[in-house]
């Protein structure tokens, strides 16, 4: 029987990606996670034992916590969190095996560029961004990474400035991570991590189109294209057009995943009439 303090998997996807997403922490065990080193999209690995040492990070945050199957650590993470601050901390029903068993998303591991000594992903790419190069740190912040770091530069030392810093260049010629083919720098993203979900394949084409001038790829990258344009001509600073143009992937993203079908007419039809 599932506790009051407890999230299933069908739920938690409907979270995953969206800006009130909670903190998703996987407590499982060194050898459980060597038996299935993939994590749901952007989960924290946390030790449980030291939960005690950890908890402070999530202090007037929500948080859900995930186990092998929901019935070992979970329990008492989250008790302890709730006790340290947090503002909610449920577990995942039947934790990671129910995930897998969903057919839910998840993220390997080796695929994700090595975090730095404080948790983070750093990540590097051409200063003046337009589509792309907004579209991926969205992607990386919503299911990957939300602590994640990207330093804009200049094109000549994005390769440079990353081996410095340890980051991963990303859409830059030659880079593991940017385009493959007629493909953009998202698409070898969601290839990689396997982010297979409906709503990220339909903005994958968007982004596409928008990105590559292939505006018939989907009825949407004229839009997404005119929009990108324009924030690049409101922002000198590279962080803040990043930071306005996630608030554009998320209604972009909400659209794919929860919009597609719904009508937008001028004059409304008054209630019970034929228009």
């Amino acid at each position: 029987m599932s506790s009051i303090n407890s999230i299933s998997p069908d739920k938690l996807a409907r979270l995953i990606g969206v800006v009130h997403c909670p903190a998703l922490i996987d407590v499982r065990t060194d050898e459980d996670h060597e038996s299935d080193p993939r994590l749901l999209p952007c989960t924290l690995r946390r030790r449980a034992e030291s939960v005690s040492h950890w908890a402070s990070e999530f202090v007037g945050r929500p948080a859900i916590i995930i186990d092998k199957s929901g019935e070992q650590d979970s329990e008492g993470v989250a008790a302890w969190l709730r006790h340290a601050g947090a503002s909610s901390a449920d577990v995942l029903t039947g934790g990671h095996l129910a995930w897998v068993k969903a057919g839910a998303p998840l993220i390997p591991v080796a695929k994700v560029p090595q975090r730095d000594t404080l948790g983070r992903t750093i990540w590097v790419t051409r200063s003046r961004p337009k589509v792309d190069r907004i579209a991926c740190p969205w992607l990386i912040h919503r299911f990957v990474d939300p602590s994640a770091v990207f330093l804009f530069v200049a094109p000549a030392e994005v390769s440079a400035v990353a081996e410095r810093f340890g980051g991963a260049p990303f859409d830059i010629e030659g880079a593991f991570w940017s385009h493959r083919g007629e493909r953009c720098t998202f698409d070898t993203m969601l290839e990689e991590w396997g982010l297979a979900i409906e709503p990220l394949q339909r903005l994958a084409v968007i982004v596409r189109g928008a990105d590559t001038a292939r505006l018939d790829l989907a009825p949407e990258a004229a839009g997404l294209l005119a929009a990108s344009l324009g924030q690049s001509r409101m922002y000198a600073d590279d962080l803040e057009q990043l930071k306005a143009g996630m608030a554009l992937y998320d209604a972009f993203y909400r659209w794919c995943r929860d919009a597609t079908d719904e009508p937008h007419n001028w004059p409304a039809t008054k209630s019970g009439k034929a228009s």
